[in-house]
């Protein structure tokens, strides 16, 4: 172990000052990160100077590196794409990367003569050119059926050089004779003319179709000139295809015909979703989703930042502008830099605060929250998926098993007057509100929360072991190390031992465990803290939400309702003859007997207890 120490102070002391990718492996030589640096010497040290400045994944991070590899480059430019295409390649567990964006289908254009178009999952670097990926295949479907039908491109499988048209082996196929394709394996079609219409398949699958009618309408004009009506009326009929299909309902036009990304961003514990929707000419031609891992305990910003280098770095087409739901931070210059010379023209990354962008980005948000809402649905739905904020709570209280089952305990009560407990339970990280109960504490009529604690705990575990029912996994008091120890000595009455038991108090949101002097901080940012924090709060709701209305019962109790044989309707007989209470103690026996129509034995009742009251 202290060969690794020293091993690693020995690199540490040995980092250039250049920008460059640096690469953290563990001890079977696996990435577990990948990061760039302006100056490496600088970054790299950060981590291993002061733990406490870290948060507790870093921390988790660096215990675990055993090497640092780095990678020296001219510019912090060629630093990000390197660090994109390593993120990429490697898959590091402390990275955000795109889950299985190897599965995503593109279109190919391949790299022939006379190119094929058709979709596919695998990319070959052979020069073809790809379109994509494209996350929505019901989407791709159609678009490559209205491709089909616009453009007479060839279907087949072949590879057609001037070799192979002069040979003659390849036959007119079914396509040619209903007007599908152009018959480029007899020569037909100019291989210069059928380039020509793959540029133009291209122009129309990156959505620039303004500049392609424009194109045709002029290609068009010019047979007619030359009276062929024949090819005119084809090409007439290219462009009220793309026309019907460029003004579909469901496309979303802009004032202005600018190319645009609008991209936004929905993340919870571990899983997040990007939504892309792509403005080409002004108008909305598609929306890609992608969904995230590694983005837990990581922030807004820097998961935006990762998700932009990997999903720009094969792109070719890029826009103008990028619309983003929040400011990249100190890495959005950088980012403008690298894109800029990508695309060989100024792309902007912009934060839209009013007007028609702002609506698109918050509907692209809208998009993003859904989709995400869907894939944790989906693992809700799964018996055996524990969620994230479970499996963290388990980590943070080093507990043996996840606490799939938490009951929460509250105490609410005026100087112990109309005193209530309320137990709420959450079963896998969500109220059951089905198990919710309420006691209506017995014990107490004066201020005492640890004998109020003492009782509601003792009587829910009676209960649960007379009926033989199983415990919780976890059990949270509201409060500190008094209210924690009643409900200890209750579970020990009542013979309840290794029980998980924790008391959270409210000013610090420090926990308190049996037997511990000191209390438990954990990460407010941590999900398991915020479970916690539900739990309890959910538990003060339920019982303050309980005492309120045994409090107003309590208040609006009279005398009267104690009396037997004194039911609602002489209630409201006696004070709507009298007028009030004082009037009725005032009364004699045989006004109660006549005028309030009682017997002379609950009359008499009446009196004394009203007189006793007084």
């Amino acid at each position: 172990m202290s060969s690794q120490k020293s091993h690693i102070e020995e690199k540490l002391r040995n980092l250039p000052t250049q920008p460059g990718v640096y690469l953290y492996r563990n001890a079977e030589g696996k990435v577990l990160y990948v990061g760039k640096a302006k100056n490496l010497r600088n970054r790299v040290r950060s981590y291993f100077q002061d733990a406490r400045n870290l948060d507790i994944k870093t921390r988790a991070l660096v215990k675990q590196i055993r090497d640092i590899e780095t990678i020296i480059v001219d510019s912090e430019v060629e630093a990000l794409i390197l660090e994109a295409n390593l993120i990429k390649e490697h898959r590091p567990r402390y990275n955000v990367f795109l889950r299985d964006d190897k599965s995503y289908p593109y279109i190919r254009i391949t790299n022939e003569p006379y190119p094929r178009v058709f979709v596919t999952r695998r990319i070959v670097k052979d020069g073809s050119r790809y379109l994509g990926p494209y996350t929505d295949v019901k989407q791709l479907r159609y678009i490559m059926k209205t491709v089909g039908k616009i453009f007479p491109i060839r279907s087949c499988k072949y590879h057609i050089d001037e070799h192979v048209i002069a040979s003659g082996k390849i036959k007119l196929c079914l396509d040619y004779h209903i007007k599908r394709c152009q018959g480029p394996c007899q020569g037909l079609i100019s291989q210069e003319d059928y380039q020509q219409m793959i540029r133009q398949v291209e122009k129309f699958l990156r959505g620039k179709t303004r500049e392609l009618v424009s194109e045709l309408e002029e290609r068009m004009q010019q047979e007619a000139e030359k009276m062929n009506f024949e090819e005119a009326a084809r090409i007439r009929d290219q462009i009220r295809r793309i026309e019907d299909y460029n003004f579909l309902p469901r496309k979303v036009v802009l004032n202005d015909f600018e190319d645009r990304d609008v991209i936004a961003l929905a993340h919870e514990d571990e899983d997040a979703c990007a939504v892309v929707f792509k403005i080409r000419d002004g108008k909305v031609i598609g929306r890609q989703h992608f969904y995230l891992s590694g983005v837990e305990k990581k922030e807004t910003p820097e998961i935006l930042t990762q998700f932009l280098q990997q999903y720009y770095l094969n792109e070719e087409n890029l826009p103008q502008q990028i619309l983003l739901p929040g400011d990249p931070g100190e890495e959005k210059a950088l980012l403008e830099d690298w894109l800029s010379q990508a695309a060989g023209h100024r792309v902007q990354v912009v934060v839209p605060q009013i007007g028609e962008k702002k609506k698109l980005m918050d509907l692209c948000q809208k998009n993003a929250k859904f989709l995400l809402d869907e894939l944790m649905l989906q693992k809700f739905q799964r018996s055996d998926y524990i969620p994230y904020n479970v499996r963290q709570l388990q980590k943070d209280l080093s507990l043996p098993q996840p606490p799939l089952r938490i009951e929460g305990f509250d105490i609410s009560n005026i100087q112990g007057k109309d005193a209530v407990a309320s137990m709420v339970c959450f079963i896998n990280g969500r109220p059951r509100k089905s198990e919710y109960r309420i006691f209506k504490i017995r014990s107490k009529a004066t201020p005492d929360d640890f004998t109020m604690m003492h009782e509601a705990v003792y009587r829910r575990y009676k209960r649960q072991l007379e009926e033989k029912q199983p415990l919780p996994d976890l059990i949270l008091i509201d409060g500190g190390k008094g209210q924690l120890n009643a409900a200890l000595s209750a579970l020990q009455e009542l013979g309840i031992s290794d029980q998980a038991i924790i008391g959270l108090a409210k000013r610090l949101e420090e926990i308190f465990l049996p037997g511990e002097k000191e209390a438990l901080v954990i990460s407010k940012r941590s999900a398991g803290l915020k479970l916690l924090q539900q739990v309890r709060d959910e538990a003060h709701r339920f019982a303050i939400t309980h005492f309120r209305k045994q409090h107003k019962k309590s208040t609006l109790k009279s005398p009267l309702d104690d009396i037997p044989g004194i039911g609602p309707r002489r209630k409201q007989h006696l004070l709507k003859t009298f007028g009030s209470l004082k009037r009725i103690r005032e009364a004699s026996l045989e006004e109660l007997h006549r005028k309030g129509k009682l017997p002379e034995k609950v009359a008499k009742q009446v009196l004394e207890k009203l007189r006793e009251e007084n």
